[in-house]
Parts: C-alpha cells; sequence; structure tokens
C-alpha cells in the first residue's frame, strides 16, 4: 500500500478517538463556547465533521472511483439530524461513519490514487489529493475546536497569557 494512503488512514482513523475523548469529558458549555463572533465553537466543528462525513468525502470518494464529477459542497450547509444531537450522540455517530469510511479506504489500491474528476471550482482533481484533504480537513477542525477551547483558560492565564498570543480569536477584555 502507498505510504501516503497509509499516513491518510492513520489520521483519519484517530480523529474519533480523540473527540469522543473530549466530549465525555469536557463540560458542555465548554464544548458549546463561542471563542469569538463569527467563530465556530468546539460542537460546531464536530457537527461539520460529522456532516463532511456523511455528504463530502466518502461521496466523492466513491464519486472518483466510478469517474463521476463533483457537485458543489456547502459547508455551512448542516443536516438537522446533526444540529439536534447531543455532544456525546455526535462524537458516536462520528465514530460509526467514520468506521464506515476507513472500510471504503481499505479498498483503495495505489492505482486508483490518480483517479480523476472535475470539481466545480477546481477543475480536475485527483484521489490521491481528495485523500490528502480529508486528513487535513481532520486535523484542521480538531485544531479549530481545541482553538476554541482554550480561549477562556488563555484569557484567565494571567502573565502567561503571553504564550498564547497566537491563538488568541478575541481581543482581551479590559
Amino acid at each position: 500500500m502507498h505510504t501516503s494512503l497509509v499516513k491518510v488512514q492513520a489520521i483519519l482513523s484517530t480523529t474519533p478517538e480523540r473527540w469522543q475523548k473530549l466530549v465525555s469529558t469536557l463540560p458542555t458549555e465548554l464544548l458549546t463556547r463561542a471563542p469569538a463572533a463569527g467563530e465556530w465553537s468546539a460542537l460546531n466543528c464536530l457537527q461539520h465533521l460529522v456532516d463532511a462525513e456523511r455528504m463530502l468525502f466518502p461521496v466523492r470518494c466513491r464519486a472518483l472511483l466510478v469517474g463521476q464529477n463533483f457537485s458543489d459542497f456547502d459547508p455551512q450547509q448542516q443536516h438537522a439530524e446533526t444540529v439536534s444531537q447531543t455532544p456525546e450522540q455526535l462524537a458516536a455517530t462520528f465514530a460509526r461513519d467514520r468506521q464506515e469510511s476507513l472500510v471504503l479506504l481499505r479498498d483503495i489500491k495505489d492505482d486508483d490514487l490518480e483517479r480523476s474528476t472535475q470539481h466545480p471550482n477546481f477543475g480536475t482533481v485527483h484521489l490521491g489529493e481528495l485523500l490528502h484533504t480529508w486528513a487535513a480537513h481532520d486535523l484542521n477542525h480538531t485544531i479549530q475546536a481545541e482553538r476554541a477551547l482554550m480561549q477562556p483558560f488563555m484569557q484567565a492565564s494571567g502573565p502567561w497569557r503571553t504564550f498564547f498570543r497566537d491563538h488568541e480569536l478575541e481581543a482581551p477584555k479590559p
């Protein structure tokens, strides 16, 4: 198996466990706290990951494997079911859906990585590129969620706050 495919699978296999640990340990008010106006809370990030797991990456992976072009995806679009679930339910849903995706990825062969199709905004895209994007997307939104979770702790860290300036999302309170 191609080493990049192994790395992608490794990243994608760790994300559900990270989320299950976060939602089983942290209070809901911390998970739902928006870090700044217009920014996603940790829970919003998890909701988006669930939606992407259902409507984006596996769907596009299958389309690439059979030579179908992509349709557009709106990251702001959310399923009502996703919004109505508790954090624990979302994490469990994400873990189940991701297991199905990992089964799909196990069937991908090295030769499949060069398969291409047309994306409505980016033109020709390859399966290998999509898989790398999927792994980066997981990490991006997990980091985004952790940055949201950091905000109240950074604000209350007194003189040590300077160590976290790179992660601040809102202006310091007077």
